[in-house]
């Protein structure tokens, strides 16, 4: 029995002594085994909860700045197409008067208008007319009749996204539209006199380079004295200043025909209204058709001589 006893242990006291030290154990020990049972676990405190690792909670925030990042990126590119699917149209009297105009054939593609003369015969010329950022096509009809009624064969390129500059389809892609013409210049308004210059530069075949209110802001055709050139500016344009198309002038050639129209304005190389950010003209709408009708058939006079 004596051994018995020895093998139960007295019971924890809150004070220790000597020969009865403080009892450190919160469990009960099994008279059978020996073995011990915990009371409490190895869990959080109650009400608070167990945080990730530095590492996943960075990964974490990295995922939802990557979310709002491409949501950012999809609304601003969405908002872009929008807005350069919205182009400047042409008024409606312009396209009256060229459905009137019996000296014009015009076909309205998806990509391209095309401009044939009616009752002139048809000359071996053509032009390839980039239309200006956002802008029409058609807007460019009316200002371009009288040239297509001495016999010139008129393509103005509907641009991809509304920007010539952004267009990947070769001069081909329109000259093909009309086999008849050998002889092609290219021309453009604006933005698209920019996408005219890399034409000619790429294409040594082009016969003539056509530049209203633009300039060849990245492409030097300074060498290229074979290459007629006609740069109509206007005295009012407050897009392309006449002093942005002198600053670019070393980019023609030497022999390039220069010309400032006064009191004309960016926007009446078109038929499309009043421009943001455009000058005041100060000649009317059929004055500047006039001037540079006379300047257009002057230079297609000399056109692949």
């Amino acid at each position: 029995m004596s051994s018995w006893i020895q093998g139960i242990r007295p019971p924890c006291r809150t004070g220790g002594t000597p020969d009865r030290p403080r009892c450190r154990q919160t469990g009960t020990v099994s008279r059978s085994t020996g073995s011990r049972h915990d009371d409490a676990t190895s869990s959080s405190p109650p009400g608070r909860r167990r945080r990730g690792s530095p590492r996943s909670q960075t990964r974490r925030v990295l995922k939802a700045v990557a979310l709002v990042l491409f949501a950012v990126v999809v609304l601003v590119a969405t908002g872009f197409f929008v807005w350069a699917k919205t182009p400047m149209s042409a008024t409606a009297s312009s396209l009256a008067a060229v459905a009137d105009d019996p000296r014009v054939d015009v076909v309205d593609r998806p990509d391209v208008v095309v401009m044939r003369p009616a009752r002139t015969a048809a000359l071996d010329q053509g032009l390839v007319f980039v239309a200006g950022a956002r802008v029409d096509p058609q807007a460019y009809e009316q200002v371009l009749a009288g040239l297509v009624a001495t016999g010139v064969t008129v393509v103005v390129e509907r641009p991809v996204l509304g920007f010539g500059v952004l267009d990947p389809r070769p001069l081909s892609h329109f000259t093909d539209l009309a086999p008849e013409v050998t002889n092609w210049a290219v021309g453009g308004h604006s933005l698209g006199g920019v996408r005219a210059c890399q034409y000619a530069a790429d294409d040594p075949a082009v016969d003539g380079l056509v530049l209203f209110g633009s300039y060849c802001a990245t492409t030097d055709l300074s060498g290229r004295d074979d290459l007629p050139v006609l740069s109509l500016g206007g005295g009012e344009d407050g897009l392309s200043t006449p002093d942005d198309i002198e600053r670019y002038r070393d980019m023609l050639p030497d022999d390039a025909t220069v010309v400032e129209v006064p009191g004309l304005a960016h926007a009446q190389f078109g038929s499309y209204g009043v421009q943001p950010g455009d000058g005041r003209p100060t000649i009317s709408d059929e004055e500047a058709r006039s001037r540079i009708d006379r300047e257009l058939t002057s230079f297609f006079a000399g056109v692949g001589d």
